[in-house]
């Protein structure tokens, strides 16, 4: 029996009008006949033309950009990017809409995720529905926040630094980004060829003056004589093991929060934005209202910075651990905390490490998990330790929603929730929930 062949929808072409904002940064809408359609390109109220850009006649639903503007919002403007736009670079999502327009996207996105996967309204959640920029990146009309103090190009088999197209391993060659820090852009990486190379990544930090870039070179291929246009530290990525390597200068860059310096090793984990580990240190603290002598917990504590706030608040009688999976994060960690001999470090899963410390009751919990978020089980088990506050930081509202969901089924809810715009241009956001006991109300 011969299988049926499969029709794409590849290429095929629809007038439809656009729907409500969906988590991943694209529209909904739907074709005359029906059929779901994912568009990126779009804003909500809009009549457009879309191109189908993944699809076959039995797939539930396709995705699509919005390849001409029938009738537009008023919330759209021309991409100040050339980068940006159907088929070109994948990094921004938002590019054609109004700051505050994306924002409210945004906005919209989390309280969909709070509603279907926790059951909760804004107001129940604690919440006013708004997303705040960050402090300094309200601009005038036209003006880009330029943010990114890391990007990660993509070089192409002739050389060029780019950047992937959206859902492709395609490089979109540019000659700047337009959200990257000025740091960055100082580096000059799209000025010169990188022949050999599969990918270069590009650090800038906004605590220091320290600049870094990792190189990953092709199957084989020699490393390149680095000559940007300002000083810069030269690590690689080993064929072998895919560790990071000193080639020459530092191993780290350092960061600055909370009034201290903190050392971030290759690979290991910062806020790209330079406001955003401020901007959520602040704000966990404040929903937490640690107390001198409290013990706390910081998980997926990277290289401390949450340990390190606790740590100065709960003072010499209280106590900190923190738990981190990666090797190179956990020593920057201890070295960052070593002037505070009651916080400890422990490397490993929290899911692993968690149950064999032993702790049975902790006053605060922090917990800033990968995007996937911390899982059912992880969460049962904080929710049994008996804090008086939880604060969760999350760059994925749909992982928040599902775990808020599964800390009220251990009586904990949700007493306040923040959300910033620590990711313009594109659908990312960050939040910070704060959890409490549910007998304690608001």
């Amino acid at each position: 029996m011969q299988n049926t062949p499969v029709t794409s929808l590849i290429g095929e072409e629809y007038e439809v009008e656009v729907g409500p904002v969906a988590h991943g940064g694209h529209c909904i809408a739907r074709t005359e006949a029906g059929r779901v359609l994912f568009v990126r390109h779009a804003l909500p109220g809009e009549r457009v033309r879309v191109r189908v850009t993944e699809g076959e006649e039995t797939s539930r639903f396709l995705r699509a950009d919005a390849i001409e503007v029938l009738d537009a919002s008023k919330d759209r403007v021309e991409a100040p990017c050339p980068f940006a736009g159907p088929g070109k670079c994948g990094g921004c999502d938002w590019q054609h809409a109004k700051p505050g327009a994306q924002r409210r996207l945004k906005g919209e996105v989390i309280a969909e995720q709070l509603q279907r996967l926790a059951g909760l309204t804004p107001e129940e959640a604690g919440w006013d529905g708004t997303v705040m920029p960050a402090e300094g990146d309200k601009l005038p009309a036209g003006e880009v926040p330029q943010w990114r103090t890391r990007v990660q190009y993509a070089v192409d088999t002739e050389g060029r630094a780019g950047l992937r197209r959206h859902r492709s391993h395609e490089v979109e060659v540019i000659d700047h980004c337009m959200i990257a820090a000025e740091g960055v852009s100082e580096l000059g990486i799209e000025k010169r060829t990188w022949e050999g190379m599969a990918g270069i990544e590009a650090i800038a930090a906004s605590g220091s003056h320290d600049r870094q870039v990792i190189l990953t070179p092709r199957p084989g291929a020699r490393l390149p004589l680095v000559e940007l246009d300002k000083p810069v530290s030269v690590l690689r990525v080993e064929e072998k093991d895919g560790g990071v390597h000193r080639v020459h200068g530092r191993a780290f860059v350092r960061e600055r929060a909370d009034d201290r310096t903190y050392r971030v090793g290759s690979g290991g984990f910062w806020q790209v934005h330079p406001k955003a580990a401020q901007t959520l240190m602040l704000a966990v603290m404040q929903g937490l209202t640690p107390r001198k002598g409290e013990t706390a917990l910081d998980l997926y504590c990277g290289v401390g910075l949450f340990a390190g706030a606790l740590a100065d608040r709960v003072g010499d009688q209280g106590a900190v651990l923190g738990i981190e999976s990666g090797k190179r994060a956990v020593e920057d960690a201890r070295h960052n905390l070593a002037g505070f001999p009651r916080v400890r470090i422990e490397q490993g899963k929290v899911e692993s490490v968690l149950p064999r410390t032993g702790i049975t009751e902790v006053d605060l919990i922090v917990l800033d998990p990968p995007r996937a978020g911390a899982g059912k089980q992880t969460v049962h088990h904080l929710a049994g330790l008996g804090a008086r506050r939880i604060a969760y930081v999350a760059c994925d509202p749909a992982a928040l929603a599902r775990d808020i969901s599964y800390f009220a089924e251990r009586g904990y809810r949700v007493r306040t929730l923040r959300a910033f715009d620590l990711f313009p241009m594109t659908h990312h956001v960050e939040c910070v929930a704060i959890l409490e006991p549910a007998e304690k109300g608001r």
